[in-house]
């Protein structure tokens, strides 16, 4: 008989300690801002600063395809794993980065999720809605806290960005510094050192996209996904031989990601059981939030859990709201929370024929396996 592997264990992120959303306050306490008084991360200390953010580089990814990226396999020895948001997708991530918040406080809870006040389903990364952003996130970004306290914060990135809902929304209060194409490397590098050096302290935040884009399309575990990878180490490189020894430069993900085999993809609308109770379905392959109006919540969660078994951690809303999920929950966000979370445990996934661009997906993120969680710190 074959031995079964091991499920993967939970990993919950403990806010105010250890995740993406202590970066920037850390940042801030070296910078002098008010409210920012201790770096939790252990960072070096300057006047300016470079945090690359690349989407998709998870802690586990790097280490296993650490020949492809010789720099940022250099880095693992002074570097170390800190954790995402719950749930470990992009949305939820770049709005702790930006904010400095935890979701609970945010309240932007997911790739999908249910507007309360419209009932619509909103998705904050393509934000096709009339929700203006700067409203439905109203919290203050760290971004713009350290502008306003002089500091040349900048964001560097595709100009298609700038005007974004989910840029309104998790990182406004930066002067944006677009380029047109990513293949431009050289031009991407020149605008990061220019805006490094402005004033006489500043933070530069840049985005990469592609890492996620390929592991979205090819899988985590393909040639292209790699190939992608060593671009991208080789730029890192680039830059930092680019930028004057006074900077730091901080490298980071914002979630991990592991392939989906097509056998191990759960089609709700094949499962009417499954759909009993629920009036809505938001989140994504690996996170699901039901939304239940009608019916006892712990009902919908106990007909989960039956049918998933250990294939997931079901919740109801509030016990992940007790697990400390989230950290701690402002009561006026709690209504964008799905009634029941599902989040899924080894490699599957829950899907629905309601969002069939994600059915073509290969690699997937957002639960709370280590390997969707753990994402990088790096400092060269």
């Amino acid at each position: 008989m074959t031995a079964r592997t091991a499920l993967p264990p939970m990993v919950k992120p403990v806010y105010q300690h250890s995740t993406l959303s202590d970066l920037v306050p850390s940042i801030g306490a070296h910078l002098g801002i008010a409210g920012y008084r201790e770096d939790l991360l252990g960072l070096p200390g300057s006047d300016r600063y470079v945090v690359v953010l690349i989407d998709g580089l998870g802690w586990h990814l790097i280490r296993r395809a650490a020949q492809a990226a010789p720099y940022l396999a250099g880095l693992l020895g002074d570097g170390r794993a800190i954790t995402s948001a719950v749930p470990s997708t992009t949305v939820t991530s770049l709005t702790c980065l930006g904010t400095g918040l935890a979701p609970g406080q945010h309240g932007m809870v997911g790739y999908t999720s249910r507007v309360p006040e419209t009932g619509e389903i909103l998705n904050a990364l393509t934000w096709e809605s009339e929700l203006v952003a700067k409203d439905y996130q109203s919290r203050p970004t760290a971004f713009e806290r350290i502008s306003t306290a002089g500091v040349a914060m900048s964001s560097v990135a595709l100009h298609r960005f700038e005007c974004s809902g989910l840029t309104q929304a998790a990182l406004r209060g930066a002067d944006f510094v677009g380029f047109e194409h990513e293949k431009a490397e050289d031009t991407r590098i020149e605008l990061t050192v220019e805006a490094a050096m402005r004033g006489s302290r500043s933070l530069v935040y840049a985005y990469e996209r592609e890492l996620d884009h390929s592991g979205h399309v090819d899988g985590c575990d393909s040639q292209v996904w790699l190939r992608h990878l060593a671009r991208i180490d080789a730029m890192c490189e680039r830059l930092r031989e680019s930028l004057p020894d006074e900077v730091t430069m901080i490298i980071t993900g914002d979630h991990g990601m592991i392939d989906i085999p097509s056998g191990n993809r759960l089609i709700v609308e094949d499962e009417p059981g499954l759909l009993a109770g629920v009036s809505a379905l938001a989140g994504e392959g690996r996170f699901r939030q039901l939304y239940v109006d009608h019916e006892n919540p712990e009902r919908v969660a106990d007909r989960w859990r039956d049918r998933l078994g250990e294939l997931a951690w079901v919740r109801t809303r509030d016990e992940a709201f007790d697990e400390g999920w989230f950290g701690q929950v402002d009561a006026s966000i709690v209504d964008r929370y799905g009634h029941v979370m599902v989040a899924m445990r080894d490699d599957h996934a829950v899907m629905t024929r309601q969002f069939p661009r994600e059915l073509s997906l290969v690699g997937m993120h957002g639960s709370l396996t280590p390997a969707e969680m753990m994402v990088p710190l790096f400092t060269d």
